[in-house]
């Protein structure tokens, strides 16, 4: 038996590409992101604590581990080492399943169509407020290991399929249940202005929201639920500039970050709205204008491109060519939903290459660093750099492109968050 003390979790040595992305850089915008930082043969190593000690050459790690023994020692000749990947924008957490609305969208009728038909969010709405605490976690528990086979080591979990504070309440101790039993790390987002309620005013709806807030901070204070960022769905029908501004501003003054839907279906001024009120993110995008563009630049604010939503109601894809060249840091989310039923960031990502004319190297910044940045976890993953999490993707593939080529079976051969294998 040896006698070596085990030190470390995970080595990783020999890889013909370790994908860093990029290092000391909180995100990438513009030019930036046509290039990635690969080490060719190169490896890296993880502490007990799961953080990454080591990234280089093979000769280097070796020789600076040379005396330190690993849990997991991988010899990663021919293949690729990327940084687990942060699905930035999600809606994980809802009972009901809406398969019968995909036949009618295939035939047809609009997403609008669908609400006035008592579907959508509304339909949702009715199951998960029915779904007990319980039965909603073991729901998330099976999408988060699918997500985390298909590479995504962190998310963004949105509430708002409750639109009553009871329900959006439950949601969000569902997050935190689920952030607290990992592996999957969860940043949670209060999204009670996610549609307005049936027998309401959009204006009693604003108001409704504000006034549950109150009770968020309460149970946040109990260590119950932990919401870092406030949502809004800014959409002709639902909630006006106005009205997002008034929920976002009361979110922002108890302490949430603002993170929003805009200018899905409609051009509204969402991304002159961000730049206004300082939002970190926001999402969609699809009809943001040249001055929404200009706002966002100037405040930092994230464009987080969902393509798969456009893909699935057969719109517009967001102008990330436009918003890219503008200056705006991008980012890249599934919007995983009862809509837009997608765990995968792989397939995210090659929607973002085929259908917005994104390079493979922005796809992955998108979906790594930016991504993190994006949710504010831009010191913890999106890189591979000494003092982040070892969240790392293992392709049984030479180079990084494969993970976005085979779009539908992508060659992960293991997943590790912290380094521990989750996959």
């Amino acid at each position: 038996m040896s006698s070596k003390i085990v030190a470390g979790r995970l080595r990783i040595r020999n890889a013909a590409q370790l994908v860093v992305v990029a290092r000391g850089k909180p995100f990438l915008r513009g030019a930036e992101m046509r290039t990635v930082e690969v080490i060719v043969n190169g490896s890296l190593a993880v502490d007990d604590n799961g953080d990454i000690t080591h990234v280089g050459t093979t000769s280097e790690v070796l020789q600076a581990t040379a005396e330190v023994s690993y849990a997991t020692d991988i010899d990663a000749s021919g293949k690729c080492v990327l940084p687990g990947f942060v699905d930035c924008h999600t809606h994980p957490v809802w009972s009901g399943d809406r398969c019968h609305e995909f036949i009618i969208k295939l035939n047809g009728a609009t997403y609008l169509d669908v609400q006035k038909m008592g579907g959508g969010i509304g339909f949702t709405t009715r199951h998960t407020k029915a779904s007990s605490e319980d039965e909603l976690l073991a729901l998330l528990r099976a999408r988060l290991r699918r997500m985390a086979q298909l590479g995504t080591t962190t998310i963004e979990g949105k509430s708002g399929y409750g639109l009553e504070k009871d329900t959006e309440m439950k949601m969000l101790r569902v997050l935190h249940r689920a952030q607290q039993e990992g592996p999957i790390d969860i940043v949670s987002t209060f999204l009670g202005a996610h549609s307005v309620p049936t027998g309401m005013t959009s204006d009693e709806a604003t108001d409704a929201v504000i006034r549950m807030i109150p009770e968020l901070q309460q149970q946040k204070a109990e260590g119950r639920m932990n919401p870092e960022n406030i949502d809004v769905f800014c959409e002709t029908g639902v909630f006006s500039v106005d009205q997002s501004r008034k929920i976002l501003l009361a979110g922002k003054a108890a302490g949430l970050g603002i993170n929003f839907h805009g200018e899905e279906l409609s051009y509204l001024g969402s991304g002159e709205l961000a730049g206004e009120i300082g939002a970190r993110a926001v999402s969609h995008l699809e009809h943001v204008s040249d001055a929404g563009i200009v706002a966002m630049a100037a405040a930092d604010s994230f464009a987080v491109l969902l393509p798969a939503t456009a893909y699935v109601l057969r719109i517009a894809q967001p102008p990330a060519r436009r918003i890219i060249d503008g200056g705006v840091p991008v980012a890249l989310g599934s919007d995983f939903c009862p809509n837009a039923h997608n765990l995968s960031m792989p397939f995210t990502m090659n929607l973002a290459c085929v259908a917005m004319k994104m390079t493979c190297e922005e796809a992955l910044i998108a979906s790594t660093l930016n991504a993190a940045a994006s949710i504010h976890r831009e010191r913890h993953c999106g890189s591979l750099e000494v003092g982040k999490w070892g969240d790392v993707v293992l392709l049984n593939a030479a180079s990084l492109e494969h993970v976005i080529y085979e779009m539908v079976d992508p060659p992960i051969e293991a997943v590790f968050k912290k380094g521990l294998r989750i996959a």
